[in-house]
């Protein structure tokens, strides 16, 4: 295969035409060319290395890795490195080489890093656990990268000796280490920094990120369906904050200054969690036209799905250079980055209309060993007309949460919400054989009815339900359960759920399907008073303990800031 086309090469920040020859599906000739009148391009529009996902769990999108891959190549996404701490935390090392082996049924790059934190925490049933033996058969596999991002940062800084095994077997197999420290600061910041835990996703403010970048970690700008932190990472306003702060005015130019402004100085740009419903309108392409639009210059961007996470990962990607394989996408321009064509190998797999690969549906044990819930299961009892309880303040787009107190009143010995002030119910009910579950309160949601519940909750994904009703709240996780795994809203007027039989997490269904039914979903949600852009995914975060700063998991109600857990009635 041999063409002509426009480079945008990421190694010298330019743009130039040139004839390419392609052969085994590695770029075997890249030959820079003069356009004259008579010099014929192939390709309309801009060459571009295939983008790269250098932090995603595959498994949020709700679809298979093979169906993942079916709608990433449309929007020139070509590789990704997957973290399956979702799966792994149903189903173990059976799950993870579940993942692994279906990735291989389709022509796209799945990497993938070996889940360090299965449980994130011991205050939680899980699945599986996965121990410092098994992290070292995963990181001995080719197609494991890095150690996953370590979220048990409290382990880190106490010296737990199987955190600390784990992170040295990945130094010992020399891959890297991902990292998880929301509000991480100072010197128990350092004290995870000084374990090689390289890398970031979790910074919410500028001045989070520019301390751990100062201190060498590389930080991951992430634009998920949850939680959105690019535009407080690239608030420019900030960054000329800093430097006259620093004193960076009058010791080097200022023309230097301004030049180097919009240029971005964190590392990558990930997806974290990706609904189906957001994926199918953009991935990468999107998020790096969302930076460009903050300010970013847009070849720097490129580089932050590109050429970055390859040297970071050691991956055969993000470049297009002689010898390297030939991944690339053909866009439109620079600045609409709309994706004409993709090719992977040297062989398209989206022609800009169709993508060119077929996938087989799969098949999964069922994971829900869980009795059938009554409605009385999710209620809070007290003895007395009213009384204080610790709430959950939840906000759209963000994972951070914090701590609330309301009075509530009681009838018959159970404490009722409080519609008016938009105090819910909240449950975890644990699914792998134990039977127990926890109740508590939450702020945020705007449920007038009903109740929503789902499969999906973050790690140890139990069954979650937020809603006014314990009637409607057993309805609904009743729901998941008969489903074997899903999402469910019921009311009094109406009820439908998307199953997710895969570990209770993921459809055969492709991309499409799935989001078609998620936006069901999400109207009926919104039908219900459900202010929330995402419902699903933010309630799936409720019960991700290592985030602050009040979180619940099957076992209770837990305070994130001292983790340890918290009462549910104060007095």
């Amino acid at each position: 295969m041999s063409f002509t086309a426009y480079i945008l090469d990421v190694l010298t920040d330019s743009v130039y035409p040139a004839r390419i020859t392609i052969e085994d599906g590695i770029f075997k000739k890249i030959v820079p060319i003069t356009i004259t009148e008579e010099t014929k391009i192939d390709f309309e529009g801009l060459m571009l290395p295939g983008f790269i996902d250098s932090h995603i769990h595959i498994e949020s999108s709700m679809i298979t890795p093979a169906q993942f891959a079916k709608i990433a190549v449309r929007h020139g996404t070509t590789s990704v490195v997957a973290d399956p701490h979702e799966i792994a935390n149903v189903m173990g090392i059976e799950g993870i080489e579940f993942m692994i082996e279906n990735a291989k049924t389709v022509p796209f790059n799945f990497y993938f890093s070996a889940p360090s934190c299965v449980p994130a925490t011991s205050f939680e049933t899980s699945g599986a656990i996965l121990n410092s033996a098994e992290i070292e058969y995963l990181l001995q596999k080719d197609e494991i990268v890095a150690l996953g991002e370590m979220m048990n940062f409290p382990g880190v800084i106490n010296g737990d000796e199987e955190v600390l095994r784990k992170l040295a077997l990945s130094r010992k197999y020399k891959k890297p280490i991902d990292g998880h420290a929301p509000l991480l600061s100072g010197d128990d910041l350092d004290k995870y920094i000084g374990q090689y835990i390289v890398t970031d996703h979790e910074c919410s403010s500028f001045q989070e990120a520019i301390e751990k970048k100062q201190k060498g970690m590389k930080i991951m700008v992430r634009d998920g369906s949850s939680a959105k932190n690019m535009e407080a990472l690239f608030d420019f306003s900030q960054r000329i904050d800093h430097l006259k702060n620093q004193k960076s005015f009058g010791i080097i130019p200022t023309e230097v200054l301004s030049r180097r402004i919009h240029s971005p100085i964190f590392d990558f740009i990930v997806s974290d969690d990706k609904h189906p419903n957001d994926l199918i309108h953009g991935h990468l392409n999107k998020s790096v036209k969302k930076a460009s639009d903050l300010g970013v210059d847009i070849i720097k961007a490129i580089e932050m799905v590109t050429i970055n996470p390859a040297s970071h990962y050691s991956l055969d990607a993000g470049s297009i250079v002689t010898g390297a394989k030939a991944d690339f996408i053909i866009v439109d321009n620079l600045f609409d980055l709309n994706v004409m064509k993709t090719y992977i190998g040297g062989e398209c797999v989206f022609d800009g209309e169709n993508v060119l690969f077929d996938v087989e549906d799969v098949v999964c044990s069922d994971s829900m060993n869980v009795d059938l819930k009554n409605p009385e299961d999710f209620d809070v009892f007290y003895d007395g007309d009213e009384c204080e309880v610790n709430v959950i303040k939840c906000f759209n787009g963000e994972l951070l949460t914090k701590k609330n107190i309301a009075t509530l009143k009681t009838k018959d010995g159970v404490v009722q919400p409080n519609i008016y002030e938009d105090i819910l119910k909240i449950s975890v009910v644990e699914r792998y054989g134990g039977n127990s579950m926890a109740n508590a309160f939450i702020k945020g949601f705007g449920l007038k009815k009903g109740a929503i519940a789902s499969s999906v909750a973050h790690d140890s994904h139990n069954i979650i339900a937020v809603g006014y009703s314990s009637d409607m709240m057993a309805r609904a996780v009743n729901t998941v359960i008969e489903n074997g795994g899903g999402i469910a809203v019921v009311s009094e007027d109406f009820e439908s759920s998307l199953a997710l039989p895969i570990a209770g997490l993921m459809s055969n269904e492709d991309a499409f399907e799935v989001a078609k039914e998620l936006d069901v979903l999400h109207r009926m949600a919104s039908a219900l008073g459900c202010k929330l852009d995402s419902p699903f995914m933010t309630m799936a975060f409720m019960a991700l303990l290592v985030i602050p700063s009040i979180k619940i998991s099957d076992k209770g109600l837990f305070d994130g800031d001292s983790f340890e857990f918290m009462d549910v009635i104060r007095n």
